[in-house]
């Protein structure tokens, strides 16, 4: 079956909302990791990390693990390489001395600011000529999905950090 054509709706990956906004977010990762890789030596996946990393406030590892939803040991993995290319600087605890604190340098910072609106310039030019899709509104309408979804979610996983 060609990849433009939809599966049929009797099918599991058929005209769904949760399967369709999922591979649009597939897409929309791999367009932007293509940007990204392209234009600032980055990959998404280190883009989020950093853009992340940004929006916390010096957290450690572990809290940093999860809002990123993976291990303890795949950002300490990340930690060294992005210290290394000076986005990333390591504190110390002054509570707890086994503890270390992460904080974007203004090298991480500037590049999470340019990279973002790189991308945000990216997807709104796709969407230039294309008269039947309002981008502000279809912000809009996705901020009021997410919202409502994390309302649910926090009812039913408290500690999710994603509530």
């Amino acid at each position: 079956m060609p990849v433009d054509s939809p599966l049929p709706t009797d099918r599991p990956l058929g005209d769904r909302v949760t399967v369709t906004l999922h591979h649009l977010v597939d897409v929309l990762d791999e367009y932007a990791d293509d940007v990204l890789t392209r234009e600032h030596a980055v990959t998404f996946n280190q883009y989020l990390f950093l853009a992340v990393l940004c929006d916390l406030d010096r957290p450690d590892v572990t809290s940093l693990a999860r809002c990123l939803r993976v291990t303890k040991a795949a950002v300490s993995k990340r930690v060294g390489s992005f210290v290394r290319a000076g986005w990333v600087r390591t504190l110390d605890d002054p509570g707890n001395a086994r503890r270390v604190l992460l904080e974007l340098t203004p090298a991480g910072r500037a590049l999470v600011d340019t990279a973002g609106r790189r991308v945000e310039q990216e997807f709104t030019a796709l969407f230039a000529d294309v008269e039947d899709v309002d981008l502000d509104r279809l912000q809009t309408d996705l901020t009021t999905v997410l919202t409502t979804v994390r309302t649910s979610l926090a009812a039913r996983v408290p500690t999710s950090p994603l509530a």
